[in-house]
C-alpha cells in the first residue's frame, strides 16, 4: 500500500498534443524527486510524445500501457 500511496494520478483524457505533455511537466515539477506520476491520456500522439519528453527531461518512464482508447504512463520524477 505504501508504494501506491505516493503515486499521483493525472487524467488528461480528451486533451490533444501538446497539452498532455505540458500538463504532465507542470505536475512533475511540483512533485518530490523520485515520486511517481500516473498519466492517463487519450491522444494517440502521447504514445510518442510522453516517452520523448521523459527522455529529454531525465524522468524515468516506468511503464506504458494501452487500455482501450486510454494510454497509461507511469513516470518517476528525476
Amino acid at each position: 500500500m505504501s508504494e501506491n500511496h505516493s503515486e499521483n494520478t493525472l487524467d488528461l483524457s480528451g486533451l490533444l498534443c501538446p497539452l498532455p505533455v505540458l500538463k504532465a511537466r507542470k505536475r512533475l515539477e511540483a512533485m518530490a524527486p523520485g515520486a511517481i506520476l500516473k498519466v492517463i491520456a487519450t491522444d494517440p500522439m502521447s504514445a510518442i510524445d510522453m516517452p520523448h519528453f521523459c527522455n529529454e527531461q531525465g524522468h524515468v518512464l516506468l511503464d506504458q500501457q494501452q487500455d482501450g482508447p486510454a494510454l497509461i504512463f507511469r513516470i518517476r520524477r528525476k
